[in-house]
């Protein structure tokens, strides 16, 4: 008789399918208020629409591959990605701070930049293995 084997839904897969959904809502959030956004952050309108685009395509592209990539490939890449992420804020506020205008413009460019990048990353990453839902009885 054979077995269905059912996907494990561990805390890790949780984590990636909130990563992307995060993206995908930031990403709307993007487009929708760009120019006060832009404004409010020093930066053109197009940089706030272009990191809401580059968000949206890495968001999805995350969601849809959930189920094909191992779990410690898309740790590897959120760790990467999120330590890029403070480092850009932590470095835009100091520059804003120290009086640049370019603050804003280095965080919204890192988030236009780097879900192209973790998509790419993922894309190219070993699809795992499905796991064998029958077995093969001995021929007789």
């Amino acid at each position: 008789m054979a077995q269905i084997a059912t996907p494990r839904v561990t805390r890790r897969t949780v984590g990636a399918i909130a990563d992307g959904a995060f993206k995908v809502l930031l990403a709307a959030v993007y487009v929708a208020g760009a120019a006060p956004l832009g404004r409010l952050l020093g930066v053109p309108v197009w940089l706030m629409v272009v990191s809401g685009v580059a968000l949206l395509i890495g968001g999805a592209i995350e969601l849809g591959y959930t189920r094909s990539r191992s779990m410690r490939t898309y740790t590897q890449l959120m760790v990467g990605y999120d330590s890029g992420w403070v480092l850009a804020a932590l470095v835009g506020l100091l520059m804003a701070w120290r009086g640049s205008s370019a603050g804003g413009e280095l965080w919204i460019g890192y988030q236009a930049a780097a879900p192209v990048m973790f998509a790419a990353l993922l894309t190219a990453a070993t699809p795992t293995q499905p796991a064998s839902d029958t077995t093969e009885a001995p021929a007789h």
